[in-house]
């Protein structure tokens, strides 16, 4: 299926623990007895997830592909381009009242498309793909932090790069919605609650989950932010902070860029019947792309299997990776539109936040180092690196 459709009900059972063991095939072993039904209606699998094996059939199949990987300088040149936007408007806006149309228009269209893109920027930085030095992207994403108003560039890398080495891990991957929200959001107004206040989610639910050990670049991060902050308020003026804050705010709110947080992740499509008896170990699709125009603004982010498949890849080259090799790509389930996806999620009684694919075990947390540099390289990276990989 080639857009966003309904989706069928997948099983209301939850693995016990334990029961998602790996071989050194990467096949999973036969799982354990299935818990009784319970409150828990995540799309529970005993599948390792898809892109390692993706990427190494791709690897395989078009080896021309690992040349690809490696930073994009463009980045930076956008990134300062988007950052010199918004002090821009920011000084404009300054004696604009914050509760007019002028404001919240100028912080909607131009202000949380930028800090959208901004955001999407810090998330390309976090794969080192601004700069070759590990240190030049801690420092950058800094930069790149300081018009989103809120420092969270240093604590944004550890869990998503956990997002990637995790996913669908259930206590891992912090991308993945609590059984909390779920069960309070599962209505219309629910969602909709949650598509409004999405950026507040995604700020606060890691820290929930757990917390990470507070290293250099995090002080460097909140100290920069706050010193920019006050500069700003300070010699601009205070509806310039204003501004700033409420174009991030509405970035991850009911905004069109908006819609690839829950487009990337989220199964819209039916299922076969088959897939409702975890015992058979159908394989779920769990990531989908987006091949529209909005990719533009959002650093090919839209293209979110090729991310997957090979996270090394900086964004103006995946739609290159996805050319050369189609035949893995073309027939994967994707999305359309971002907006329709926020429609569909908020008023379809059968896609909500339990339309996730969980595991109960394996991937690894990523970011206990304390340094500036720290690079957590996993048993395979150490014994040599897998092309495609970061």
């Amino acid at each position: 299926m080639r857009s966003s459709v309904a989706t069928a009900t997948l099983p209301t059972k939850k693995p016990s623990k334990g029961v998602l063991v790996g071989t050194p095939e990467g096949k999973m072993q036969n799982p354990a007895p299935i818990a009784e039904f319970d409150h828990d209606r995540f799309f529970w699998t005993y599948t390792e997830e898809p892109h390692r094996t993706r990427r190494q059939a791709i690897i395989k199949a078009h080896p021309e592909v690992t040349k690809l990987c490696g930073p994009e300088p463009l980045t930076k040149y956008l990134v300062a381009l988007v950052v010199a936007l918004q002090v821009f408007c920011g000084y404009m806006l300054r004696d604009t009242p914050i509760i007019s149309w002028p404001f919240f228009l100028t912080a909607y269209i131009v202000g949380a498309t930028a800090n959208q893109n901004l955001f999407l920027a810090i998330h390309e930085i976090s794969h080192n793909l601004a700069f070759r030095s590990p240190f030049a992207n801690r420092l950058f994403a800094v930069f790149a932090n300081l018009p989103i108003g809120i420092p969270y560039s240093a604590s944004f890398r550890p869990y998503h790069l956990t997002h990637h080495k995790s996913l669908g891990i259930d206590g891992l991957d912090t991308d993945l919605p609590t059984s909390l929200e779920a069960i309070f959001l599962d209505s219309v107004l629910g969602k909709a609650f949650f598509c409004t206040f999405q950026i507040l989610f995604y700020a606060l639910r890691p820290m929930m989950i757990y917390k990470l050990p507070l290293t250099k670049i995090h002080f460097f991060n909140i100290v920069a932010q706050i010193v920019f902050d006050y500069v700003l308020a300070r010699f601009i003026g205070e509806h310039a902070l204003a501004y700033l804050v409420v174009s991030s705010f509405l970035a991850g709110s009911l905004h069109p860029c908006a819609g690839h947080f829950i487009a990337e992740h989220y199964v819209f499509e039916k299922q076969p019947a088959a897939a409702k008896d975890p015992s058979n170990k159908i394989p779920l699709p769990e990531t989908f792309s987006y091949y529209g125009p909005l990719n533009i603004l959002t650093y090919n982010v839209g293209l979110h299997n090729e991310h997957h498949d090979f996270p090394a890849v900086p964004w103006t080259r995946l739609p290159v990776l996805n050319r050369i090799a189609h035949e893995f790509y073309a027939d994967l389930p994707c999305h359309t539109s971002w907006v329709y996806v926020i429609l569909q999620f908020i008023w379809d009684k059968d896609v909500s936040l339990w339309c996730r694919v969980k595991r109960s075990e394996g991937g690894r947390k990523v970011g206990s180092g304390k340094g500036w540099n720290e690079e957590e390289l996993g048993a395979n990276e150490k014994k040599g690196p897998i092309p495609g990989v970061r």
